[in-house]
């Protein structure tokens, strides 16, 4: 258990043996995903037949529409992008200030109602799809019966799909955010108080900014989570239909390496954002 002793030969074999096994099963499959991508067949899989960049510039008159000229795919990138700046903004703002409720305020029930903030954490999230889906009906019925209005934005659709997903994201958020605020040494609010600052201008220059890193990190990790949810979404969406529903329509009627280029400009995104997140937090200032 020193870790200055020597281990003896096995024991070294098995680490490197289970380091090694640990990191095939995490990214073969994503490098066999990327790799195939190039592959100028028809079918997403092995044999390779050559290299072509046909799955991300192809175009109609060439047989094969690349991600790139393909509409339907990018349209469903860009929904997918507007429904999860939506969600991250919503759940950053709502994250933030339950946040301070929690870690600032004292109330009775404030237990009870921290446990009941993390409860879709913990819901499957086709339940919850379910659930919302359900409820957000009867509410549409009885407006409809009560005032003789469509209220269609709580029928299935992307405003439905954004509220779903806020649901747990915004709990996501809560916790990231409380766990930096937690650490906060309020003596520093303390002292522009007693200096003549007002309170939201200590909130704007001093709170805020000490929270930075963790509004980025929630936003970044709300972001993410919103543009890959899929069982949620599912059960919400309308016909405007977010990437993760596109392509489980696309495996349905019979998968093409387009898909594997799609989950590639995923992979290549997901870790520019990643590698961002982790150059910020490594730089003096955050």
């Amino acid at each position: 258990m020193i870790p200055s002793l020597p281990r003896p030969a096995w024991l070294r074999a098995a680490t490197a043996l289970y380091v090694g096994a640990f990191l095939m099963f995490l990214f073969v499959p994503l490098v066999i995903v990327a790799v195939f991508a190039f592959n100028d067949a028809p079918y997403p899989a092995p044999p390779w037949h050559g290299f072509t960049l046909d799955w991300f510039l192809g175009n109609e008159a060439a047989g094969r529409i690349g991600l790139f000229r393909d509409q339907e795919l990018l349209g469903s990138v860009w929904t997918s992008s507007v429904v999860a700046l939506w969600v991250t903004g919503l759940s950053v703002a709502v994250g933030t200030a339950n946040a301070f409720l929690m870690e600032r305020e004292r109330f009775p029930g404030k237990g009870t109602l921290s446990m009941l903030m993390l409860t879709p954490l913990v819901i499957p999230g086709v339940i919850l799809g379910i659930s919302i889906l359900a409820f957000a009906s009867r509410v549409a019925d009885l407006w409809s019966e009560l005032f003789g209005a469509e209220a269609d934005f709580l029928r299935p659709g992307l405003p439905l799909v954004v509220l779903g997903q806020f649901s747990y994201i915004a709990a996501i958020a809560t916790l990231t955010i409380s766990a930096r605020l937690k650490r906060f040494d309020r003596t520093l609010e303390d002292a522009a108080l007693n200096l003549g600052a007002s309170h939201s201008a200590v909130l704007w220059t001093i709170t805020l900014p000490y929270l930075r890193p963790a509004l980025i990190g929630s936003a970044a990790i709300a972001f993410l989570m919103s543009f890959e949810n899929f069982n949620t979404t599912l059960m919400l969406v309308g016909t405007d239909a977010p990437l993760t529903i596109m392509m489980y329509g696309r495996m349905r009627e019979g998968a093409t390496p387009v898909l594997n280029a799609v989950s590639l400009f995923l992979m290549v995104a997901s870790a520019a954002i990643a590698l961002t997140l982790m150059r910020r937090r490594r730089s003096p200032e955050s």
